[in-house]
């Protein structure tokens, strides 16, 4: 039987207890086929893909904070924290009257007074060289969000040196890294007056420090102002008097510049396609044409990624390029194996998840039951076995489903270093161990893996670069991000922002991806095949199911003991969580594991939040059981492009149909027996996961 390297990566862990059968799959590119199901229910293959409402494939509880909308509407910079933070340093407002900062009108005279003895507190233990940074106060609950605004602003204006934190609805208050790095470079009151100048940001100002002679120290004070403050702020050292000092001054934030009625006509443009690719991960064709087209690759836009080692239909939206500009470009594109169909004009962009699931045809080969190779010698009474063998296989996960993991391809197929290791070094904030990971190369010597390895032995990422294949947009961009800011901590942060939002969280996903395939391994192993008291499972209202729309965990149910007794959940109602920062953990032997899980890998106290490359993990809840769809299948011989008799049969949600079993004459060789699969999924399900329930084997 073929085996993937990567068949470790899934547990083997399954739901029914049906025997199964050895083959093997993808032994041509053709055995492989998935076209994706638009959001109407129809295959984007055979008509043009409409522009309906989003449907995601797993449902996210709202964050239980508001801050990350309050922040949207009062600060235009990410501070890099833990927690969801407000820091007036940043908040973009006219420059309110001294009236306005009186603390003791704001926040009461006590805590008023307690907040100076905080800061009292503070200076003490900095002069004692001691470390405050993981003090706080709390100030109060401040149910408003304008009034929460008016604390932020009025603490930050008192003490620039203190950072506020909402933790909806109460602000807390520590000292300020940022405040305390720079602080470190020059004057604790030249400190302070550059964060008043930040938080003003009154419009043509600037700021200049005091004169530094040392060109050394004064390149130290521009790379913190540019790594913490870049995007709002741009500094320049003058000399005047023989003397040099450094001045900052605020980013142009007026009117943008007038956009004439071309350029809107052209940014406006969007032209939605079905793309057939062969043999090619989705990045790597939308790398492709967007140097055809001399755009950007974010200007494509898609609802999801899909099988490199396959032919595969997708919808896309570009952007910037006309119908007719696009089908000039088909024939240059044929040239990469890909193929463009249904070109269109649309109105908007395609947004990820935009789809219903995927359809798949596939063939799998060289069917054998189980067990010793000569327990069935003869061909005919091989297939007879087949036969029963894949009839009890379809009914049993046409029945029962299969168990919902994330399939070998979300962590990197075949890859020496999978990226569930690079997203945890991620989440860990190890930048330079992250890039080197992702810079792991393979033990051939292709061009890919020969660049890789070069970087990883000399740390040149110029030489590197050059011997990386333009093919490889992620491994480009990174390097020239590695190029021009170093291979430090701050360069290899660089380098993994050069890279678009989606292609950086894909690697932190993984890691979650990773435990939550081992939390159902051990959820089935230790609590069994119903579902238990502390479960998760989701309550539906109406006809919304859990792939419908983003929901509250007030819809996430814990099943008490009562209701376990009674049954009145199944297995197939049982989600797990995706590890993130916003979700339920079950309230059973579950929750300790996923604590247990995640301190074996450090990440006891992880947030999922990664700040310093504007990643963030909410998390989700994914049911533990998928189910196929509208399945047919055919098991038959074929032999020097013959083929025999056939055994079929169909199913579908909606009905089951009587299997047919027809003579099978022809060769009786078992290594010609094959079994052609056709069926749906939901979106985020996986075909290879489907059939490793099917066969019982890995593949």
């Amino acid at each position: 039987m073929k085996q993937d390297s990567d068949a470790v990566d899934v547990p083997a862990c399954f739901i029914s207890n049906h025997e199964g059968f050895f083959g093997s799959i993808k032994n041509f590119i053709r055995d492989f086929v998935v076209t994706e199901i638009d959001v109407n229910g129809q295959q984007v293959n055979r008509a043009a893909a409409t522009h309906a409402s989003q449907i995601p494939h797993c449902a996210f509880p709202q964050k239980t904070s508001e801050t990350s909308t309050e922040w949207k509407e009062h600060y235009n910079f990410q501070v890099i924290q833990d927690t969801d933070v407000s820091a007036d340093c940043r908040v973009d407002v006219t420059v309110p009257s001294p009236g306005s900062f009186d603390l003791s009108m704001i926040l009461g005279q006590s805590v008023s007074e307690e907040l100076e003895q905080f800061v009292v507190s503070l200076r003490d233990e900095k002069e004692e060289d001691e470390n405050p940074a993981n003090k706080e106060l709390s100030l109060g609950y401040f149910a408003d969000k304008h009034q929460r605004a008016n604390v932020h602003r009025a603490v930050r204006h008192r003490f620039p040196f203190l950072m506020t934190v909402t933790i909806q609805p109460e602000i807390r208050v520590r000292e300020d890294p940022d405040y305390r790095e720079l602080s470190q470079l020059v004057t604790e009151e030249e400190a302070e007056d550059f964060f008043r100048f930040i938080d003003a940001k009154v419009r043509d100002s600037s700021y200049t420090f005091q004169p530094d002679d040392n060109k050394e120290h004064r390149t130290a004070v521009h790379h913190f102002l540019s790594r913490r403050f870049g995007k709002l702020v741009e500094t320049k050292s003058f000399s005047e008097e023989e003397r040099t000092a450094i001045t900052v001054r605020l980013r142009e934030r007026g009117r943008p510049k007038k956009r004439t009625a071309e350029d809107r006509k052209e940014e406006e443009v969007y032209t939605a396609f079905t793309l057939r690719k062969e043999n090619l991960e989705t990045l790597e064709a939308i790398s492709y044409m967007a140097a055809a087209l001399g755009i950007l690759p974010s200007d494509f836009t898609y609802a999801g990624i899909k099988d490199k080692r396959a032919i595969t239909y997708q919808s896309m939206v570009v952007k910037k390029v006309s119908a007719q500009r696009l089908k000039e470009k088909t024939a240059e594109f044929e040239k990469r194996g890909m193929r463009l169909s249904h070109v269109h004009s649309v109105s908007e962009p395609l947004r990820l998840g935009r789809l219903q699931g995927n359809h798949f045809d596939l063939v799998v080969r060289h069917l054998r039951p189980h067990g010793p190779g000569d327990t069935h010698p003869s061909g005919a009474d091989t297939h007879t076995r087949l036969a029963v063998l894949v009839k009890e296989a379809v009914e049993n996960v046409k029945a029962k489903g299969f168990v919902n993991y994330y399939g070998p391809q979300r962590f990197g197929s075949g890859q020496t270093v999978q990226s569930d290791q690079v997203g945890l070094a991620l989440l860990k904030e190890d930048m330079v161990n992250a890039v080197r990971l992702f810079f792991t190369p393979e033990d051939g010597n292709d061009p890919q893996s020969q660049a890789k390895r070069h970087f990883l032995q000399t740390d040149n990422a110029k030489e590197s670069l050059a011997l990386m294949p333009l093919s490889k947009a992620r491994e480009r961009l990174m390097l020239r991000a590695l190029n021009r800011y170093g291979t430090g901590p701050d360069g290899c942060a660089q380098a993994w922002l050069s890279l678009p939002h989606s292609m950086r969280v894909f690697y932190p996903h993984a890691y979650c991806s990773r435990v939550w395939n081992e939390a159902v391994a051990h959820r089935l192993a230790t609590l069994g095949h119903i579902a238990r008291q502390g479960d998760l499972v989701w309550i539906q209202t109406g006809q919304n199911k859990l792939e419908d729309r983003e929901e509250s965990s007030a819809q996430i149910h814990v099943v008490t003991d009562q209701e376990e007794q009674e049954g009145v959940y199944s297995l197939g109602q049982v989600l797990l969580p995706m590890p993130g920062n916003t979700v339920k953990y079950p309230e059973n032997a579950m929750g300790t594991w996923y604590q247990e899980r995640l301190t074996r890998d450090g990440l006891e106290n992880c947030r999922f939040r990664v700040g310093s490359l504007k990643l963030n993990l909410p998390g989700c809840y994914r049911p533990l059981l998928a189910f196929v769809h509208n399945l047919s299948y055919q098991l038959q011989i074929a032999a020097s492009g013959e083929e025999g008799g056939q055994m079929t049969g169909n199913s579908s949600r909606k009905s089951d149909r009587n299997l047919n079993v027809t003579a099978v004459e022809g060769k009786q060789d078992s290594d010609l027996f094959t079994l052609t699969l056709n069926f749906d999924l939901d979106t985020s399900c996986y075909a290879t996961i489907c059939l490793r329930e099917i066969m019982k084997c890995d593949l």
